[in-house]
């Protein structure tokens, strides 16, 4: 390993979970990791291990980036598992890998003492209640592992890292913190925003259907709030994961099927046009791991109001209204405040993206690209 660090590295990427449209956040972080690695490392080579779903744009096109499809299945969780401990390792080894970055949270272990792997939450830990119950062994083993045998491991923010040394001790000592950039699109958004006078009547959620998302109290904050804006519409743009049927039912007994809308997964260029027109944003969450959406609403200017939970304090300082996850009128006023408040609409056109500026991709693949230097030199 000391002599693949004097010269290029052979750096693998295990992409192995990505399914187009069905990761969430995951995806956006690694498909912009890899934009921005290609930017800045003119030195070393990377081979990105893909699976049968993941189409070929995910390489960046450079010819230092290689993408070996792997014909994994990743639809078929227990088949990815297996070929991620069993076919990735030797693929590894075929290709002369000197360090690989597992993005996803697993990864084999086989490999493990040349791995930098990315905790974004530990949601299994703090809420286990929302996993099935078949998925939850599978959770627990193998992220225990990777923490255990990872010679480095990256947590997206602090909050993360604490969770990382509460649950997983042996992470103590080799866990770096390195936050998620913002699609520089966003702060283009926000001047774009600007001369838009009056922007469309509707809050936007950008939010997978899953109950930690704290959607259920949000549909019912928007009822109590429509009651004195009745022009204002909801958007909730994001895959319909495992609370989407109740929240249909929801909104349905409700009666929003007319002011609320679940989008489901659409492509980035229609969340670029849902930012660019909203009236404010909305992220009520009761539990993160970081909070993309969150600082793309504030790269873009809009008037944000967010849950008070640790990644979002990170995240958005004094920049946001506040509300306690669990309190409807909390979130119902502060919905009122941003959509109505012009003080506070004023100035979150300025200290939004100013607050976001912090955030950057290039200097996210910069800190990852160091850690797996770290790693490569033993």
């Amino acid at each position: 390993m000391a002599e693949a660090a004097c010269g290029p590295l052979r750096i693998g990427i295990n992409a192995l979970y990505l399914i187009p449209g069905g990761v969430g956040g995951t995806e956006i972080y690694l498909r912009s990791l890899l934009e921005a690695l290609a930017a800045i490392d003119l030195r070393n080579e990377y081979f990105i291990y893909a699976n049968a779903e993941t189409d070929s744009g995910l390489a960046p096109p450079s010819p230092r980036f290689h993408l070996v499809c792997t014909g994994v299945r990743a639809r078929f969780r227990p088949g990815r598992i297996l070929s991620e401990q069993t076919v990735l390792p030797l693929l590894l080894r075929k290709n002369r890998i000197d360090v690989l970055l597992n993005p996803g949270f697993t990864g084999p272990v086989s490999f493990a003492n040349r791995s930098v792997t990315v905790f974004h939450d530990l949601q299994h830990k703090r809420h286990s209640e929302y996993f099935r119950w078949f998925d939850l062994p599978f959770w627990n083993l193998l992220l225990w592992a990777m923490a255990k045998s990872s010679r480095l491991l990256i947590a997206v923010s602090q909050a993360t890292a604490a969770d990382l040394a509460r649950f997983y001790p042996s992470s103590r000592g080799k866990t770096v913190v390195i936050p998620h950039g913002v699609d520089e699109e966003f702060f283009r958004i926000a001047e774009r925003r600007a001369s838009i006078r009056t922007p469309e009547p509707y809050l936007l959620t950008v939010s997978t259907l899953h109950p930690h998302k704290n959607l259920h109290r949000l549909l019912d904050a928007f009822s109590q709030f429509q009651l004195s804006h009745p022009e204002y519409r909801l958007i909730v743009a994001g895959l319909k994961g495992f609370a989407a049927q109740a929240l249909e039912e929801k909104r349905r007994s409700t009666g929003l099927e007319g002011s609320v809308q679940f989008t489901g997964w659409i492509p980035r260029e229609e969340i670029y046009r849902l930012f660019e027109r909203a009236h404010a944003f909305i992220a009520p969450s009761e539990f993160e791991g970081f909070g993309m959406p969150l600082i793309e609403a504030l790269a873009a200017g809009i008037p944000t109001a967010c849950s008070a939970i640790p990644p979002f304090d990170e995240l958005a300082g004094g920049g946001c209204a506040r509300f306690r996850p669990d309190s409807i009128e909390e979130m119902a006023q502060a919905m009122v405040l941003v959509s109505s408040d012009p003080d506070f609409r004023e100035r979150a056109t300025v200290t939004g993206p100013a607050r976001a500026r912090r955030f950057d991709w290039r200097g996210t693949a910069a800190s990852t690209l160091r850690a797996l230097e770290q790693v490569s030199r033993g």
